[in-house]
């Protein structure tokens, strides 16, 4: 399938819905995704971001709707299976083992096995290489991932997705409680994997500056429904920052007006 652009669209969702008992999460949500793109999703807690992307990677079924991957359609049954059709999500708790290894959470799962015993030679090489490639700088593959800041973590988690040759990445809120310069090397990761072409991103991300920085496109959640989808180089914080507040001020007069 092809986009408006003319790209090739690796992932779209049509008239998705989800309900949780008497809450409706999400009402006939359609979004696409781009080759290559990164695309920002932005809207207020509760406007159903997560709920959205859980859909996406088999967390959740949805209630009516479809997702098409490469333009066929499928029907994405569990988080294992979203892996195969090779869409990852790496969420704020990173399900990272704190105990464990860097080298260790990089195979998590998928440990290569020589005489029936893990080979812990082969990881330790396989995961400094690609660390390395990647530009994720790690002192050691050795030390516990426990031991490493907010960020070195995030970058781990990241790239043991890109690692297992993930074509669609979901970064949930990657940026959440970091500091500045922790949030700057994840930015830089996103902007290497982005001029690499490997890897279609979509990204929740609080901070709009940060969305215009290393987005190509911006989508904003509002009440389980998109309703503003544009380049990045067509908006601005300002802009953004006028849509959420005005859905707040509607909110609270609907409040008092109760």
């Amino acid at each position: 399938m092809t986009s408006p652009n003319g790209s090739t669209d690796v992932l779209r969702v049509e008239h998705i819905s989800k309900r949780f008992g008497t809450v409706t999460a999400l009402r006939d949500v359609n979004l696409r995704l781009a080759k290559g793109e990164v695309l920002g999703l932005i809207g207020d807690n509760g406007a159903g971001k997560s709920t959205l992307m859980k859909i996406i990677c088999g967390f959740h079924q949805p209630d009516s709707g479809r997702i098409l991957i490469d333009g066929e359609e499928v029907s994405v049954k569990s988080v294992d299976h979203a892996r195969s059709l090779g869409i990852d999500t790496v969420y704020q708790d990173l399900a990272l083992i704190n105990e464990l290894s860097v080298y260790h959470n990089m195979f998590l799962n998928r440990e290569p096995v020589r005489f029936g015993l893990l080979n812990n030679r082969k990881m330790r090489a396989l995961a400094r290489a690609h660390l390395d490639d990647m530009g994720v700088h790690i002192p050691s593959v050795e030390v516990e991932v426990a031991k490493l800041s907010g960020g070195q973590r995030q970058a781990i988690a990241v790239a043991r997705s890109v690692y297992s040759r993930s074509k669609i990445l979901l970064l949930d809120e990657p940026l959440a409680a970091m500091g500045a310069k922790e949030g700057v090397q994840i930015l830089d990761l996103v902007r290497d994997l982005k001029a690499r072409g490997e890897v279609s991103m979509m990204i929740i991300v609080h901070n709009y500056a940060q969305i215009l920085e290393v987005c190509d496109r911006v989508n904003l959640l509002q009440h389980g429904s998109i309703t503003f989808d544009r380049p990045t180089a067509r908006t601005s914080v300002q802009e953004l920052t006028d849509l959420v507040v005005a859905e707040y001020r509607a909110a609270r007069n609907g409040l008092r007006s109760v």
